[in-house]
């Protein structure tokens, strides 16, 4: 029998290449989307669609609320700020999201009776978020071992596998073309248009488009 895999599946590039590596490492897998007021919803549908296209065992989107949303650019109603690359933390980091994100997974991953949880960070072409470092993913991974029933009573040990981590953006993409991840469903874009057209202006259409760049292909996207 395959071993269980909970993927956290946001519909975005990098979390499409990790669902398709997880999937090529024969785990059966459990993807989890969390809505938690993005600005969009366009993100929500690429990872339905990246899901049914890997036939995983079960895709669960939960909808959560945020204690406060004017924290994140990502969540708030105000005019998304434009890109600045090599500043300072950006105003598009939501306040412990891969924390919660983990958590969610984790919880997931126990009653599934599953130790093997899946994320798409990478610490190479990033908006410099603290989270997405793997000092972060580390210390969540020795947490998950001290704070679960399965890991203390049970002597489970949970890995939070971080393919990506050390990966710039043109590196990720050659890898999910390999895996055949189908890059025009999935979105990157901060601020997409009502039909779902990327903005190629915020700090993830930047990072995309360069990625592809590099990669010497051709982004399947559609941008406004």
């Amino acid at each position: 029998m395959a071993p269980k895999a909970v993927v956290l599946l946001s519909g975005g590039l990098d979390s499409a290449t990790v669902l398709a590596m997880a999937q090529a490492q024969d785990y059966e897998l459990y993807a989890l989307t969390v809505e938690y007021g993005q600005r969009h919803s366009r993100e929500i549908h690429c990872a339905r669609a990246q899901a049914k296209a890997r036939q995983v065992a079960q895709h669960k989107v939960l909808h959560l609320e945020l204690p406060d949303s004017r924290a994140s650019a990502l969540t708030d109603a105000a005019p998304l700020p434009p890109a600045q690359p090599g500043s300072a933390i950006p105003a598009t980091y939501v306040p412990a999201r891969n924390t919660i994100l983990l958590s969610l997974a984790l919880s997931w991953a126990e009653a599934l009776e599953a130790v093997d949880i899946f994320i798409g960070v990478t610490a190479v072409d990033y908006s410099g978020y603290p989270d997405c470092r793997a000092a972060f993913i580390r210390a969540f991974e020795e947490l998950a071992n001290l704070a679960t029933k399965a890991a203390v009573q049970d002597g489970k040990k949970f890995r939070i596998h971080a393919p990506l981590l050390d990966l710039p953006k043109h590196e990720i993409i050659r890898r999910g073309r390999e895996l055949s991840v189908d890059f025009a469903m999935t979105s990157s874009c901060y601020n997409p248009d009502e039909q779902g057209g990327a903005c190629g202006q915020c700090d993830a259409c930047v990072l995309r488009l360069k990625g592809f760049q590099q990669a010497g292909l051709v982004d399947p996207a559609r941008y406004a």
